[in-house]
């Protein structure tokens, strides 16, 4: 059976991105803070921000980009970052967010996938940029590096060149609900990166679904560090956080000791994260040289948060720590906590190991992957484990030039197949088991990584953890576990032996881990995903 949101539905304008955003604002707003550079301490008020958003715009059409163009955007976390991105929306064009880390192949077959016109990029990553431009045809004008050299210089226009002729805001029109305003790309984890078709509508609603359960107010201030060309960094920090009128400390990437300093210096009141900031927050010894109380509370999404660990995290900081769950084909958000835990709407506290319930105007399911059946929310306790499917105002309108696997993901009655395995309590909160694709069958069992790994990260000597199922001498798919010790003595003394009798005391005996490696790093998407295949491969 299907469980609706329990929260109030929200009215859902039909409306751009910026006009949402922006539309409203008061004069009083626009003086306030919107974005700071942590690096350099720059601010940026909202009343400049829309200034340069428009200008970007205006610079956009001048050189001939508007509604049905696509353009790419390559850059690390910034304030010209937000106004790029929102310049494309304003323009009417859509936004191809290309993972910063990405080589120039992955750039250009991004690019020529999503036959994008013009690249943004920044001087960092300008020689991946033009490599990537000039594979796929793009002229030299049409690569803009932001705070490169400029045009005469470099041969490509900087942001400069880009804005110099001043031209007016173009006036566009087109239809929200099927008009795209971002392109970005699913990880690719467990197939080849799809561009996911999110339409202003898509973006639009799944704000208007979060913020009232957010809370958020234009006192708070968030430390932005999950990466913006992620729509999760998309949405829930950036999009999200300008609605609410805060002030976001943006971060390019993340330092521990910065990260720290930022909530310190900046006063921070919220927190977004990923698991793997989760393990330092909750391990490393750096957080208590720093005074952190001001941070109200943390908020976890991207990959499935251990209870304990998270736990760990509140204890350690003294503040709520709470997780959402979602994916690039919801825009991202399908399920959340209230950042009070759900005291004031549900009247209960959802557990931590739960990711909360359905976002308001969405309806869930569960559905055995095995028979079809719907699985049914019981009276008490939690419910069998099946597929989470989800329906809903934030779902995306496809897979760019693929409906096979737009037809495989969205069925015909409108509900989006999510490929995660979860269960739902009787209060309707939903807990994330594992990723179908990803279960290790041993002997016929289904092991969940995820439980392993949360395991294996309780122990005081692993720093870091992944488990994939590879074949043994037989060819039996036995669970491995990818481990990185802690520094210093504990750690160098751990051994394979100890993890596997470790795992083998907690977990009943199908799920052991049977094989161990120790590694540097786990390697991980910039959203915070692990990325098994690497694991499986390398």
């Amino acid at each position: 059976m299907s469980f609706a949101s329990p929260f109030p539905e929200v009215e859902i304008p039909s409306t751009s991105v910026y006009e949402f955003l922006f539309g409203g604002i008061t004069d009083a707003e626009l003086d306030r803070i919107a974005l700071i550079d942590a690096k350099s301490g720059r601010e940026t008020s909202y009343r400049e921000m829309i200034g340069r958003i428009d200008a970007f715009a205006g610079a956009l059409a001048g050189r001939g980009i508007g509604v049905g163009d696509v353009v790419g955007l390559l850059s690390p976390n910034s304030s010209g970052f937000a106004v790029a991105f929102h310049g494309i929306l304003r323009a009417g064009a859509t936004a191809t967010t290309i993972n910063a880390l990405f080589t120039a192949k992955e750039i250009a077959k991004q690019l020529a996938d999503s036959r994008a016109r013009m690249l943004v990029t920044v001087s960092a990553l300008a020689p991946q940029a033009r490599a990537a431009a000039a594979a796929v045809g793009l002229a030299d004008r049409d690569l803009v590096v932001l705070d490169g050299e400029g045009e005469q210089a470099g041969g490509n226009p900087n942001a400069d060149d880009l804005m110099a002729p001043g031209h007016p805001v173009p006036q566009v029109s087109f239809a929200p609900s099927s008009h795209l305003a971002a392109l970005p790309y699913s990880s690719g984890t467990t197939g080849n990166p799809k561009g996911v078709m999110l339409t202003h509508r898509n973006l639009v609603a799944n704000v208007a679904q979060i913020r009232p359960l957010h809370g958020m107010t234009p006192d708070d201030v968030v430390l932005a560090v999950l990466p913006f060309f992620h729509i999760y960094g998309m949405t829930v920090l950036l999009n999200a956080a300008l609605h609410a009128r805060a002030r976001l400390v943006i971060m390019p990437a993340f330092d521990l000791g910065e990260f720290l300093a930022n909530i310190q210096n900046h006063r921070c009141t919220i927190a977004f994260i990923a698991p793997p900031i989760a393990v330092a927050l909750a391990k490393h010894p750096l957080v208590d040289e720093f005074d952190l109380s001001s941070l109200k509370v943390v908020m976890s999404g991207a990959a499935p948060l251990d209870a304990d660990l998270g736990h760990a995290v509140a204890d350690r900081l003294g503040c709520r720590v709470v997780q959402g769950y979602g994916m690039s084909e919801l825009s991202p958000v399908s399920h959340i906590t209230p950042f009070d835990a759900g005291a004031h709407d549900m009247k209960i506290t959802a557990p931590l190991s739960s990711v909360g319930w359905t976002v308001s105007n969405g309806i869930s399911k569960l559905v055995d992957p095995q028979t079809g059946a719907e699985i049914d929310v019981p009276t008490e306790g939690l419910s069998a484990t099946g597929e989470l499917w989800f329906k809903g105002p934030n779902v995306m309108a496809g897979y760019l030039n693929n409906e096979e696997a737009t037809r495989e993901t969205i069925d015909e009655d409108g509900w989006l197949h999510t490929g995660d395995l979860a269960r739902v309590d009787a209060h309707g909160c939903v807990y994330i088991v594992d990723r179908l694709k990803e279960l290790i069958k041993y002997k016929g069992y289904q092991v969940p990584p995820a439980e392993l790994e949360a395991v294996l990260l309780s122990h005081p000597a692993i720093a870091d953890a992944a488990v994939v199922g590879v074949p043994d001498a037989d060819g039996e798919e036995v669970p491995k576990a990818f481990v990185v010790r802690q520094p210093g003595e504990t750690g160098a003394r751990l051994t394979a032996d100890e993890v596997m009798a470790f795992v083998a005391d907690q977990v009943a005996p199908y799920k052991k881990v049977r094989q161990v490696e120790f590694i540097d790093a786990i390697p991980k998407s910039a959203s915070g995903k692990i990325l098994r295949k690497e694991l499986r491969t390398g």
